[in-house]
């Protein structure tokens, strides 16, 4: 990839990307802040930063222009932008978005995981940890600490009574039952696909009309919804199947 100027606030990298790469974008309004992390990553043979961005209009004309895998967004670019996160995913539905915030608070964060948000960091979060982060979101998973669990759970049961009917819950097929049950046990897709002798892309499909039939978003979301409902029998706590769920 040669160099390319898309903006005067909108950097591109100077050098090819190999394959297999875990490709990123950062967005912070912060020079020093995306010079330092872009350091980190060049340290990392399998994850390179292809764009830079200082606010939200520039993000997304980078995420246009240059394919990614993740953005490494500053949570206060998103102040007074309520719907940018389902706004940016709908322009690349495969994007993974990790939002650094310099405090937790558990609507905000509780909203940000509905909105479609992979991972939550902190902004003094260390260089392993955000590596480490980096490759398990870019990887399917979903980074979220203890805190931000339990928030998500007492959200979810709270709202969930008025939400769901239980007298008139979908139906379910064994196959569909099969995946839910895989999911809760911290299986990845293509884990899933050995086990039940097809292949990642029909598992894909499957999440996608179970997601539709149950009306979730994302396996978090799953996961709460069948605990509970009760569609299956977790073989642990609430608690800890749903770090099955995002942290394996």
């Amino acid at each position: 990839m040669d160099f390319l100027e898309v903006s005067a606030e909108v950097e591109v990298l100077d050098a090819p990307v190999k394959p297999g790469s875990v490709r990123i974008i950062l967005a912070d309004s912060q020079a020093i802040y995306r010079v330092g992390i872009r350091k980190v990553f060049a340290l990392e043979d399998d994850l390179r930063v292809v764009a830079q961005a200082d606010s939200i209009e520039n993000l997304r004309a980078a995420i246009e222009r240059y394919p990614s895998d993740i953005v490494l967004l500053e949570g206060a670019l998103l102040n007074g932008t309520a719907n940018v996160i389902p706004e940016l995913l709908k322009m690349a539905p495969d994007i993974k978005l990790i939002v650094q915030a310099t405090s937790a608070d558990e609507s905000h964060t509780v909203e940000l995981y509905r909105r479609g948000v992979r991972g939550i960091i902190s902004r003094s979060i260390s260089p392993d940890l955000l590596v480490r982060c980096v490759r398990r979101i870019a990887a399917g998973e979903t980074w979220i600490d203890n805190q931000s669990v339990n928030w998500v759970i007492e959200a979810y049961r709270a709202q969930a009574a008025a939400l769901v009917n239980p007298r008139s819950q979908p139906r379910l097929s064994p196959k569909e039952m099969s995946i839910i049950t895989c999911i809760t046990q911290g299986k990845r897709n293509k884990e899933i696909a050995f086990q039940l002798g097809t292949t990642e892309q029909v598992i894909k499909n499957y999440l996608r009309k179970i997601y539709d039939k149950l009306g979730v978003s994302d396996r978090l979301e799953l996961a709460l919804y069948c605990l509970h409902n009760k569609i299956i029998q977790a073989d642990a706590d609430e608690e800890q199947a749903v770090h099955k769920t995002v942290t394996t």
